[in-house]
C-alpha cells in the first residue's frame, strides 16, 4: 500500500492566513491546525450533508467528528430545518419566555431518570457552569472534584495564564476509574466539597472497551453520599447518544444534578442543566443564573423535533448495533496490522490509541491521521470519533477500509523495533 498524495487545501489555508490577522490565533482552542495533523487537514468547511462535510477547496469527507459531537443524525436534517424556520416567523428572541420552553423542559424530566427540574441555557459550558453553581449554593461549600473536560471555566481548564490560582485551588482532578483516589481527595477536603462531576463514560476513551469499568458509577454515587456531595454526570457528549436518557439511563446510576447538549438538537446552540427538585430550587433565589439568549426558541423547536426522530427512527439503537459492528471490524483491523494501538470506547463513540510501544508512538499516530485524512475521512487524533445516523453502511465501511490501508502504511514505515 503507497502513501496516498496530499489534497488540494489552498483555499482553507488562504482563509487561515486572513483569520491570523483577524483573531487571535485565527481559530480557537481545539480547532487549531496543531489539534489535528498541520499542513494536511482542512481548515474552513462549505457545508454538509448526510454523514459528509465538504471543504472549500471542494474536498468531500465522511465526517466521524461530527462538529465535535452535536451531529447525532446528519448534516442539514430539512425536517428541523423547517421546524426552525417556521418558528422564524413568530419571532425567537423576546425579553420574555415562548410556551416551546415549558414544553421541552416537561419532555427532559420525562426522558431522563434524575430530571425533575430543568433549565435550559445555551452551551456545554453554560450547563455546567449552572450545575456547580447550583451545588455550590445548596452546600454552601466550595471545592470541586472534577474528572475530565467539563467546559472552559476558571474551574475546570488547566492553563498557562489568565486563571487565578485562588479560582485554580479550589478544583482538584481525579482519574478516571481510580475510586480510591476519589476518596482520598474526599478525605481530605470532605467537610468542603460541595460537588464531584464526573463525565460517566470516560474521555479521551483511552481505555479498553468496558466503559465504565464495572461498579465504577456506583461507587462514585456512595462516595458522594458518603460524604454529602452533590453528584454531577456531565452528559454533554452522552446524553441523547448513549441513550435518551444517557449515560445513567443505560447504566442505571442516578446522579444529583446532569448536564445535558451537544446531540440534543443535532448542532443548534442548547444545553440544559437538570437534576432533583430540591437541588434545583435554590436557582429561584439563592442562584443566580440569567442570559439574554437562554430563552431563545429556535434551538428549543430543533431540540423538540430532534428528539422527536430519535424515537420515531430508533436512533439510538441504530447507532448502537452499528456501532458494535464497527468496532468489532475495527478491532480485528488493528489486530491484523500489528501496529502498537489499542481500540477503545463504545459503540457509538469509538476511539483508536497508539500505544508508546516505543518512541514512535507519536509518529505512528501522525502517519495514521495524515493517511486517513487523504482518504477523505476525517477524524481527530485527540478526540474520540462519533457514528452518527446518516452515515450509511458504505460510509462505514469505506472509513474501516481508509483505517486499514492507513495502518498498513504506519506498520512498514514505522516497524516495532
Amino acid at each position: 500500500m503507497e502513501q496516498k498524495p496530499k489534497l488540494k487545501l489552498q483555499k482553507s489555508f488562504d482563509l487561515f492566513e486572513e483569520a491570523q490577522r483577524l483573531s487571535p490565533g485565527g481559530l480557537m482552542g481545539i480547532r487549531r491546525p496543531y489539534n489535528f495533523i498541520p499542513g494536511e487537514y482542512p481548515i474552513f468547511i462549505d457545508h454538509g450533508y448526510g454523514g459528509h462535510i465538504v471543504d472549500v477547496d471542494g474536498n468531500d469527507y465522511i465526517d466521524m467528528l461530527c462538529g465535535y459531537g452535536p451531529i447525532i443524525l446528519g448534516y442539514n436534517e430539512k425536517e428541523i430545518n423547517n421546524a426552525v424556520i417556521e418558528q422564524m416567523d413568530k419571532g425567537f428572541c423576546f425579553a420574555l419566555v415562548q410556551p416551546i420552553q415549558n414544553e421541552l423542559e416537561k419532555r427532559l424530566i420525562d426522558l431522563i431518570p434524575s430530571a425533575e427540574m430543568a433549565i435550559l441555557v445555551k452551551t456545554g459550558s453554560d450547563a455546567t457552569g449552572v450545575a456547580v453553581r447550583i451545588a455550590r449554593g445548596y452546600t454552601d461549600k466550595n471545592i470541586i472534584l472534577r474528572c475530565g473536560y467539563h467546559g472552559w471555566h476558571d474551574w475546570c481548564v488547566e492553563v498557562q495564564g489568565g486563571v487565578p490560582d485562588a479560582i485554580k485551588n479550589l478544583t482538584h482532578e481525579f482519574p478516571y476509574g481510580d475510586l480510591d483516589a476519589l476518596e482520598k481527595l474526599l478525605k481530605e477536603h470532605g467537610n468542603d466539597v460541595a460537588c464531584i462531576i464526573v463525565t460517566p463514560v470516560g474521555h479521551p476513551l483511552a481505555a479498553p472497551v468496558t466503559v465504565p469499568p464495572e461498579g465504577y458509577l456506583e461507587g462514585v454515587r456512595e462516595l458522594a453520599d458518603k460524604y454529602n456531595a452533590v453528584l454531577i454526570f456531565d452528559e454533554i457528549r452522552t446524553g441523547f447518544r448513549v441513550s435518551l436518557g444517557g449515560a445513567q439511563e443505560r447504566y442505571g446510576v442516578t446522579p444529583d444534578l446532569s448536564t445535558f447538549g451537544k446531540a440534543m438538537a443535532n448542532g443548534y446552540a442548547i444545553s440544559a442543566c437538570v437534576g432533583r427538585e430540591e437541588i434545583m430550587k435554590v436557582a429561584e433565589k439563592k442562584v443566580f443564573i440569567s442570559s439574554t439568549f437562554f430563552p431563545n426558541s429556535l434551538e428549543m423547536v430543533a431540540a423538540m423535533k430532534c428528539i422527536d426522530i430519535l424515537e420515531r427512527e430508533n436512533v439510538i439503537d441504530s447507532l448502537w448495533k452499528r456501532g458494535e459492528m464497527f468496532l468489532d471490524r475495527l478491532g480485528s483491523i488493528v489486530t491484523k496490522s500489528q501496529v502498537p494501538a489499542l481500540v477503545s470506547g463504545i459503540p457509538p463513540m469509538p476511539f483508536l490509541t497508539f500505544e508508546k510501544a516505543d518512541d514512535l508512538y507519536k509518529e505512528r499516530r501522525n502517519c495514521f491521521y495524515t493517511e486517513t485524512i487523504r482518504r477523505n475521512l476525517f477524524i481527530q487524533p485527540y478526540h474520540h470519533w462519533y457514528i452518527a445516523h446518516r452515515h450509511t453502511d458504505q460510509d462505514l465501511y469505506y472509513a474501516l477500509n481508509a483505517i486499514e490501508e492507513a495502518l498498513d502504511i504506519v506498520r512498514k514505515k514505522y516497524p516495532v523495533t
